[in-house]
């Protein structure tokens, strides 16, 4: 296996279990519906900073790129507790399952959350974003350097 492919899958299931600890740390199941108390504080923890810690940890194990993969460990996380919940578990007395609009809805916040820790875990952490640092340094040469 290449280095790289390996890194990634280390960086994604880190980032898999991260979200899936912080879910239970929280009790919170965006899932479900339960009316106006549905929507606590906890709830929001856990679409906008579990997510974004997720991408965090994911950017800073694949470094440059990570942005890129910090998205799917909020997806898949999401979609398995919404799978349990359709097919294993059934919903609790007083709530209702999400309708599918309104759980992507959902899933999408916490992706972009992800997204946002990515890029700054790419920028902030390991010091990169975009080419490489040696496009970099030859811009910080003076210009007799280059042209000799």
């Amino acid at each position: 296996m290449k280095h790289r492919f390996l890194t990634g899958l280390v960086a994604l299931l880190a980032g898999v279990a991260l979200n899936h600890l912080g879910d239970k740390l929280l009790g919170v199941k965006l899932e479900l519906f339960s009316g106006l108390s549905t929507f606590s504080f906890a709830w929001m923890v856990d679409i906008f900073i579990v997510p974004f810690i997720v991408g965090l940890v994911v950017s800073w194990i694949f470094g440059m790129g990570g942005k890129w993969l910090c998205y799917f460990p909020p997806l898949i996380v999401r979609s398995i507790s919404y799978a349990e919940i359709l097919y294993v578990t059934g919903t609790p007395h007083g709530s209702t399952l999400n309708p599918m609009g309104w759980w992507g809805f959902y899933v999408i916040l916490a992706m972009e959350a992800a997204g946002i820790g990515g890029i700054v875990g790419e920028v902030v952490i390991k010091n990169v974003y975009g080419r490489s640092g040696k496009a970099a340094q030859v811009e910080k040469q003076p210009a007799m350097e280059r042209e000799s």
